[in-house]
């Protein structure tokens, strides 16, 4: 086995646990006198809650305790930047699946039968559950102590002239999108174990993308010292932003508090998850895009309604995400962007892969084919000629600094077989098929914006047996992060990947280094760890010359397993200088600080906060062909191309992954998943209403990775995690027009709109 090298395949360091099942989860855990513990929901919508009925559930055998808010010894709030979400309900009921009891059982049985036990008086409020009637002076109000009354954030930015420049375009085009919620659907479901240990430290386990900040919830939830809690993070069974935040955790706690030393568990199941869990944004989007004849952009006005349910749970930062990318990457010198980010009793909007992207984009690229339709124009010259290159201020006013290869997408793209012989394959449709090609560009920025630090901390060790360890502070809820350190402290340290050992995110081991999201995990961990790996090896060279009496360190060379002296091929192996070495000298940390964007864009400080604007963005170019049954409505992509910059590539495999997998999610998004809500209520509460793609659904896709540098990237590398998701929804939406005639403003194009459609275009039937 050769050492590991940057740029070279390198299979996943976890993938014969996992394949094998010896991989262990959050859900995974158990223990000896085990308790089970879960929670009584609210089943209603909106309403105040009178009073708790538990005597009944107390009084069955096999139950240990019911918990309920006046338990919680510490504020009962959880949130990441606003806390307004109770971790068991004190006062209002703000949807059906809010927590209002907890239970401690000695079985899972016991516990189901206590659950059904317990009677709620709650009494009915009105509610609300559109975001722009939300918005009305007589909507009832979700938390009546808000002063921005329904408003969970809201942004009003303008660039250029604003609205006069309406008047200087040639051509102007007004559109109304809808996109809809969607399910995380992640394989592991919420899930977690606890106890208090011995030493009267709180421990938990449990399925997360956020371990250090989850302790901080944690602890001022309950009123504790956050000394006093660990939290641990095995490898997660998919997260995509639905555990960016606490789910368990905090209930989980509360549970060992009472459990009297035994261990807690707590494992929500796939309906639960559904109820509970969050979800994307529902959005509704008000587009009105203007142009000069020669097809240069020129105005954009856009209005954002996004649906955040009850609670805050990065609602904000979602709501930002979709403002600074809502002109798509581009370059309009006019822009008008106003969102809002909007308190109902539906469902938790949360984070999701893409964090609001993938709505504004579904809404800008259908803006931009109906454009080039207008003028006439190819599609993909028509987003050349208005691509930003770096230097250039997008939408946002944002100057761009770092790597911009949007245009190196495109024009890749648009020399793709799939692109240019795309009208030979429409001509040849079989009876009652027709055939559609369509095109998105996309964009993603990555990391916490301007004002949360958004930085990393790496740590090694070199082990007295020789072996290297690298101490995780991000989580790999799949993505493969844990494998790529492996290949970063391999390449510097010229070691196997058999040789080094990986720590996976534990409070009391790993160091603060931030969440697993916002596509940043391998781009400021990685950078933190570069450092801590030229340490360690610095440090092991210098000792190594100095036992073998070379003249310096530049005379050595490292080897899997040991260090050699070029000119004479003696050989120190890496267990002997381990041995030479003090504790302290074996372990090295590095320390990185993404860089944040210094234009001054009059940005308001709520917004700044929630990240406005960005400095690092990746981007791509996408294609769909997708072939239409006239008689059914069915959408079937036949294929797929994504074009991506993502910086370099480091392990071809892993990007590989993440691209198709975005790309197999997002198809998702595009054609069948639609999380419905009626009044609050969930009308798709499992996976038989729910409809998620299979591998059959997937079509082949191709993946082009135009590596444009970036010089802040560990190794030129930017995030590849999010960027892809953005393309399929505005592509396939676009070639389902091409192939219809008549474009669908509502997602996802199920067979029965797309048959609507169809039936429109033919003067048979309305569409939707």
């Amino acid at each position: 086995m050769r050492p590991c090298s940057i740029g070279t395949p390198l299979p996943r360091v976890d993938a014969y646990e996992k394949v094998t099942g010896t991989t262990k989860y959050a859900a995974d855990y158990y223990g000896r006198d085990m308790v089970w513990a879960g929670v009584k929901r609210a089943g209603v919508p909106h309403g105040i809650l009178k009073s708790i009925d538990a005597e009944s559930a107390r009084q069955l055998s096999g139950v240990i305790c019911v918990l309920t808010h006046k338990d919680v010894p510490g504020t009962n709030r959880q949130g990441v930047i606003r806390k307004d979400q109770p971790v068991l309900v004190d006062d209002k009921v703000r949807h059906c699946g809010d927590a209002v009891a907890l239970v401690l059982a000695e079985s899972r049985e016991t516990l189901n039968r206590a659950l059904d036990l317990i009677n709620c008086d709650i009494e009915a409020l009105p509610g609300v559950f559109d975001p722009e009637q939300a918005l009305h002076g007589d909507a009832p109000l979700v938390h009546t102590d808000n002063a921005e009354g329904n408003v969970l954030l809201k942004g009003d930015l303008k660039t250029g002239k604003g609205p006069e420049a309406e008047e200087e375009c040639d051509l102007l085009l007004d559109a109304c999108f809808e996109t809809q919620r969607q399910e995380h659907a992640y394989l592991e479901t919420e899930s977690g174990w606890a106890r208090i240990e011995q030493d009267d430290k709180l421990v938990i386990v449990c399925s997360t993308q956020t371990p250090f900040r989850d302790r901080m919830e944690v602890a001022e939830a309950l009123g504790m010292d956050m000394s006093r809690i660990r939290i641990i993070a095995p490898y997660v069974g998919g997260a995509f932003g639905g555990k960016d935040g606490v789910t368990v955790q905090s209930l989980l706690g509360l549970a060992a508090l009472h459990s009297g030393g035994r261990p807690v568990k707590m494992w929500w199941g796939r309906e639960e998850s559904f109820l509970s869990g969050t979800k994307r944004h529902a959005a509704r989007m008000y587009y009105r895009l203007g142009a000069k004849n020669d097809g240069t952009l020129h105005f954009l006005d856009v209005k954002l309604f996004l649906d955040t349910g009850p609670y805050d749970h990065l609602g904000g930062v979602v709501l930002a995400l979709a403002l600074e990318h809502a002109g798509g990457p581009y370059r309009i010198p006019n822009v008008l962007l106003k969102g809002w980010a909007v308190y109902t009793n539906n469902p938790i909007g949360g984070a999701f892969r893409g964090f609001g992207v993938p709505q504004v984009t579904a809404a800008m690229e259908q803006m931009m084919d109906m454009l080039a339709a207008k003028l006439g124009m190819d599609p993909v010259q028509l987003r050349l000629k208005n691509a930003v290159v770096k230097g250039d201020q997008n939408c946002a006013g944002k100057t761009l600094v770092s790597s911009t290869g949007v245009a190196d997408c495109l024009e890749t793209l648009s020399k793709h077989p799939l692109w240019t012989g795309r009208t030979g394959w429409k001509s040849n449709a079989g009876p009652f098929k027709r055939r559609g090609v369509g095109v998105a560009a996309v964009m993603q920025a990555s990391g916490y914006g301007p004002v949360v630090p958004d930085y990393a901390n790496a740590k090694l060790e070199l082990t007295l047996d020789g072996r290297i360890r690298v101490y995780c502070g991000v989580v790999d809820m799949g993505q493969g992060n844990a494998s790529t350190n492996v290949q970063i402290v391999g390449n510097i340290l010229a070691q196997q990947a058999d040789g080094i050992d990986i720590i996976l995110p534990d409070t009391d081991q790993t160091l603060p280094s931030g969440s697993a999201s916002a596509s940043r995990c391998t781009y400021t961990f990685g950078n933190a760890l570069i450092q801590a790996a030229e340490t360690l090896k610095g440090r092991i060279l210098q000792r190594a010359a100095d036992l073998l009496m070379a003249p310096g360190k530049e005379d050595l060379a490292m080897i899997p397993g040991a260090v050699r002296h070029l000119k004479t091929g003696r050989e120190l192996s890496l267990s002997r200088i381990a041995q030479l070495l003090n504790p302290a000298e074996r372990v090295a940390v590095g320390y990185f600080r993404a860089p944040t964007a210094t234009d001054d864009l009059g940005v308001p400080d709520d917004l700044r906060l929630h990240g406005f604007p960005h400095t690092l963005f990746s981007y791509g170019a996408h294609v769909a062909l997708v072939e239409i049954d006239e008689l059914t409505g069915a959408v079937d992509v036949k294929r797929y191309l994504a074009v991506s910059d993502c910086g370099n590539v480091m392990n071809p495999e892993i990007y590989e992954q993440q691209i198709q997998g975005a790309i197999a999610q997002s198809l998702g998004y595009a054609l069948s998943e639609e999380f419905e809500v009626r009044a609050g209520k969930v009308l798709t509460p499992d996976f038989s209403t729910y409809t998620i793609p299979t591998s059959a659904d997937v079509p082949e896709i191709d993946s082009i990775p135009v590596q444009v540098h970036e010089p802040t990237g560990p190794f030129g590398l930017k995030g590849a995690g999010e960027v892809a998701t953005n393309g399929p929804l505005p592509a396939v939406a676009n070639a389902v027009a091409d192939a219809c005639g008549v474009r669908i403003f509502r997602s996802p194009l199920t067979p029965e709109r797309v048959l609507r459609a169809i039936r429109e275009a033919e003067g048979k039937e309305p569409a939707e």
